[in-house]
């Protein structure tokens, strides 16, 4: 089943949920992967990041997890609940050229503490993945890109960049049983880079 939904607008989120509710008649998990910035903001300083820059990159990248949060719970409801969300170092490190996007990270990982918290008493858990950089093609978007994975390959522990199938490996487990007792965590793929100085 495929839905589109554009995340910045409340109405189409809803219409969104309403179809998933009468096609499938209910929710075990939802996998929240979608951020956004304007172009123009993922070069030069981020002090010179507009407020409509901001205020689109927080709400597509941040927020969009909360709302979908919250038309997802009814539809879980006598049900073990799993919510999954994608980000990066830059939510607690300084990066260059990742700019209003580390912003919306941070407050990506708190709307995870926050929801697991909330949700936990209903038995849903929310949990996250912090990945190394992946060669996508939003990824070659950033000023700077290639030579960030050069740098990981050669610095991280492991010496080599992360995979899809390492992410996805960490997201089986954080979306199945296996994981039961975990909540409220970022779990960092990356080789082993978010332990190293600079």
């Amino acid at each position: 089943m495929l839905v589109s939904c554009d995340v910045q607008e409340d109405t189409q989120i809803d219409a969104c949920f309403a179809e998933i509710g009468k096609k499938m008649g209910g929710l075990d998990i939802v996998v929240h992967s979608i951020a956004a910035a304007k172009r123009e903001e993922l070069t030069g300083d981020f002090r010179d990041t507009s407020r409509d820059g901001y205020r689109m990159a927080l709400e597509v990248s941040a927020y969009s997890f909360v709302a979908l949060a919250k038309r997802a719970v009814p539809l879980m409801e006598g049900r073990k609940g799993t919510f999954l969300t994608l980000s990066y170092i830059a939510a607690e490190r300084a990066v260059p050229h990742y700019n209003v996007m580390g912003s919306a990270k941070a407050a990506l990982e708190q709307a995870v503490r926050q929801l697991a918290l909330e949700l936990g008493p209903l038995g849903h858990r929310v949990n996250c993945i912090s990945a190394g950089p992946l060669n996508t093609l939003s990824a070659r978007g950033i000023s700077g890109f290639s030579d960030m994975l050069k740098t990981m390959q050669e610095k991280t522990p492991l010496r080599r960049n992360v995979s899809l199938e390492d992410v996805g490996g960490t997201a089986l487990y954080l979306l199945s049983d296996l994981s039961s007792g975990v909540t409220g965590e970022t779990i960092h793929v990356d080789a082993g880079a978010h332990i190293l100085t600079a």
